[in-house]
Order: C-alpha cells, then sequence, then structure tokens
C-alpha cells in the first residue's frame, strides 16, 4: 500500500479489532501518525510496525557492541545513505509528489532515523534541515499518452537499467516537488547529537552508520549481505581498517534475511507469545523526525521542535 494510504488503512483495520501489521513510514504527519496511536490503544489491537532495519544483522550487531560498551558512551552519530536507484524508483510514481509522501527525508529516511535513535538510545527533540532538487527535475518527464500519477510500471519496469548519468533518466513523473539530496542534523534528548544525509543519485547504494563514543567508532561497510563491522578502538589507527573487524556472512531472505525474522515475530506478537522488536512509539518518533526535518528544509533550515507523543499513550505501549 502506498504511504499516503497507511493511516485510513490502519485505522480501519484497527477499528475491526485487527492486529496490524504497519509498513514504514507509520504515516506521512505527525498528525495521521498520532492517530493510529491513539487508535490502537483504545480499541486495544495490537500493533506492529515494519521497520526491518531492527533485523537486520549489520544493526544488531552494531547495537551488539554499543550496548557492550565497545565504544564508551555514544556522543555522535552519522549516517551518509546512498541510493543509486533513487531515479527509477521514487521520481517516476506517487513517490515524486509531497501531498502523496511528505518527501524522501520522512519515506526512506525513517528507516535509518529509526535506526540513530535505537543504537543512541534516545529520540530526536530538535531537528534542522538543508536538500533541495538539484538532478531530477532536469530529465525528461512522461509524455500525456503516459498514464498520470500512479506509474509503478515505469519504476519496476526500469529499475536496474543502470541509468547513468542520472540525467539520462527518462519517464520522470509530470509532477516532482520533493528533494533528491536531503541531510538533517538532529539533538537527541539524551544529548548525542547525530547527522543524517541522503541522496538519490550516486553511482553506488549503501548505508554507513558511523557511532563514535569516548573510547571508539563503529562503522559499517555494507549494511546486508557479506558486510562488516569495523571496530576503532586504538589512536591512530588506519582509516577504513578498524582494529577489530567483524565479517558478517549473507543469511537467506530478502532484506538482508530480515524479513523472515520480522514476519515471525509479527505472528508470534499478533498470538500474544512474545514481544515486538519494532515500536510504535519509535515508528511515530522516526516521521515526527523526518516530517519536520522536512519542514526546516522547506523553510530556510529554522530549527524545529519535535513533540513527543501524549504522555498516556506512551505509558499504554511501554506496557504493551
Amino acid at each position: 500500500a502506498p504511504d499516503f494510504l497507511h493511516e485510513e488503512m490502519a485505522l480501519a483495520a484497527l477499528e475491526a479489532g485487527k492486529a496490524v501489521y504497519l509498513e514504514k513510514p507509520m504515516a506521512i504527519t505527525i498528525k495521521g501518525c498520532d492517530k493510529i496511536l491513539e487508535t490502537a490503544a483504545r480499541t486495544k489491537s495490537k500493533l506492529y510496525l515494519g521497520h526491518n532495519m531492527r533485523h537486520f544483522p549489520s544493526i544488531l550487531k552494531m547495537k551488539e557492541l554499543i550496548d557492550a560498551g565497545a565504544i564508551g558512551n555514544v556522543q555522535a552519530v552519522w549516517c551518509r545513505h546512498f541510493i543509486s536507484y533513487g531515479g527509477d524508483a521514487y521520481f517516476k510514481d506517487w513517490h515524486s509528489e509531497r501531498k502523496y509522501s511528505t518527501g524522501l527525508l520522512l519515506q526512506k529516511g525513517a528507516h535509518d532515523i529509526d535506526v540513530i535513535h535505537w543504537l543512541a538510545g534516545a529520540y530526536t527533540r530538535r531537528v534542522v534541515g538543508m536538500g533541495r532538487l538539484s538532478v531530477y527535475d532536469k530529465c525528461k518527464r512522461r509524455d500525456d499518452s503516459d498514464p498520470k500519477g500512479f506509474a509503478l510500471k515505469h519504476c519496476f519496469s526500469d529499475f536496474w537499467n543502470n541509468f547513468w548519468p542520472p540525467k539520462s533518466q527518462d519517464k520522470m513523473s509530470k509532477r516532482i516537488d520533493i528533494e533528491d539530496h536531503t541531510m538533517i542534523m538532529m539533538q537527541l534528548e539524551n544529548g548525542i547529537q547525530a547527522t543524517y544525509m541522503q541522496c538519490h543519485y550516486t553511482p553506488d547504494c549503501c548505508r554507513n552508520y558511523t557511532f563514535i563514543g569516548d573510547e571508539g567508532r563503529l562503522e559499517n561497510i555494507g549494511d546486508s549481505g557479506n558486510c562488516k563491522i569495523l571496530l576503532y578502538n586504538q589512536r591512530d589507527t588506519e582509516f577504513m581498517k578498524g582494529d577489530v573487524v567483524y565479517n558478517l556472512r549473507e543469511i537467506s531472505g530478502s532484506h538482508g534475511g530480515a524479513d523472515p525474522r520480522i514476519v515471525a515475530e509479527f505472528v508470534n506478537f499478533a498470538r500474544g507469545e512474545g514481544k515486538a522488536t519494532t515500536s510504535p512509539i519509535a515508528a511515530r518518533e522516526a516521521v515526527a523526525t523526518g516530517f519536520l526535518g522536512t519542514e526546516s528544509l522547506r523553510n530556510g533550515s529554522v530549527p524545529m521542535d519535535v513533540p513527543p507523543p501524549e504522555k498516556k499513550i506512551q505509558r499504554y505501549f511501554d506496557k504493551a
């Protein structure tokens, strides 16, 4: 289901008493997220959020090392997100219009913001954003004979056609009013500061996280499959070498093996047989940060304060 229907469909299912698996982003506005949370709490229907990166082996390994104190106390977090297929996947269908997606800082970035919050142990309370539409507005658009609006056939037929350079893309949406590169700075409530950068016209494709503590640094090279985690904990270690290297092997299943794990966890959660690794509150906070980061970048990079959910809603899901 496209993002702008998540709210409507989730509300209907929750009102019907169903256990709901809701993909990220939870909704495309903070208000939409809060309506979903309120409805789930009122109806006591089970709500599970599909933030499958919480099941990526690379993310789990970094969390394990951070929780074990491998880099001391985390002080700063950086994430660079390179998206080589951005022109194919997000600028040829409904994603390209902010009324359907808010923007890719929310739509795509919800994953990474959630990972930053989870591993840093706190949510963003102030955010500042920058970004613009710099490349894909210059590409050839679809003509009037092509379907308008939901042209997913263009996205998936061209997905791996390896358009290069980016401005060789064609059949772009007739309306593009979102950004193709964005960046935000986040002040977390526990004092940690973080930055997230996203670009949709890079030649390569990867999420690169760096967690810096007062006793070391962690960095991933690759985020799924045969990837590695580098731990730096000695002075003057050679860049991209690491003092300790954790080589992770590819596991079966889509999204780096995360999808089978998250589906199995949801089934157990729906049966009342286990707790969820993902969190409705965390999903709301990821959307809130992405939403207000987008508001910031579209309004002169003014700082935006991120409002927390209502305390009674927070308490309900803390017990759920």
